[in-house]
């Protein structure tokens, strides 16, 4: 990747040789097989394959969600330690907004739990900004997810994510949840919050469309190793190198046609 004009090129996140072994069963599974990979400060890097091929399994490394058998994860050349810091550097918005909201909690609690866990102050302001920044009405902050729509919940999850002000947000197919009718909606959202508040985005998708719409560079990614990286260029120009790169592409391009 060549420089930008925002300078010299700063690698914010670096995987090298990532490994991820679950043990399961009496047997040991290897959802992750030394994938490396770098994204830039305020890069958007997406990660696609088919269900199984590692690719979200790489998010819940960085956040400690599944165990590391080999290889390092540095966020700003450190790294990763699982403490206060980290949360408030890195946010992961999950697939499923409904599931990733707590049921009981009004939204106001959903987006005040983040400062509260972090000893810092809740003003309403605060909250009533959050809610104002993913376009959605001040009172909103006393309704529960149930009484929210699909999108209207992302976004909510989407808001807390960025209560801590984060560098980075991994997103686990953010959209694949929603209902085509809010897909793009969220999506220009995301692409907003990016640009206002600088911040680099390490996304998963099966949609080629959302990567194409996303990102800057992508990994396409096989039974839980990197099998081609693409710039947006060559994603575009389908100048892919390998036959699985090739024909998971067709494959998708062929769905977006059907529908």
């Amino acid at each position: 990747m060549t420089e930008t004009l925002r300078g010299p090129i700063d690698m914010l996140i670096e995987i090298e040789n990532l490994s991820v072994t679950f043990h399961a069963q009496g047997r040991d599974i290897r959802a992750v097989q030394e994938v490396s990979l770098t994204v830039a400060a305020r890069e958007s890097f997406g990660l696609v394959g088919e269900s199984g091929s590692g690719k979200s399994t790489i998010l819940r490394a960085i956040c400690g969600l599944a165990p590391i058998s080999g290889g390092s994860i540095r966020i700003g050349g450190e790294a990763v330690a699982q403490n206060k810091a980290f949360s408030r550097r890195v946010q992961m918005v999950f697939q499923d907004p409904y599931a990733s909201l707590h049921p009981r909690h009004t939204i106001d609690r959903t987006l005040s739990e983040p400062l509260a866990i972090h000893g810092l102050p809740i003003p309403d302001a605060r909250i009533q900004q959050a809610l104002a920044d993913v376009g959605l009405p001040a009172n909103f902050r006393f309704r529960y997810p149930h009484q929210l729509s699909g999108g209207q919940r992302q976004r909510v999850a989407i808001a807390r994510a960025l209560m801590l002000e984060p560098e980075i947000l991994l997103l686990d197919e953010p959209t694949s949840a929603l209902d085509a009718s809010v897909q793009a909606e969220t999506l220009n959202l995301l692409s907003r919050l990016r640009v206002e508040r600088g911040l680099t985005f390490l996304m998963v998708s099966h949609d080629l469309a959302v990567i194409d719409h996303m990102c800057d560079r992508v990994l396409v990614m096989q039974h839980g190793r990197a099998v081609e990286e693409l710039s947006r260029e060559a994603l575009a120009t389908a100048q892919m190198k390998t036959d699985y790169a090739r024909t998971l592409f067709s494959a998708s391009a062929d769905r977006m046609l059907e529908g």
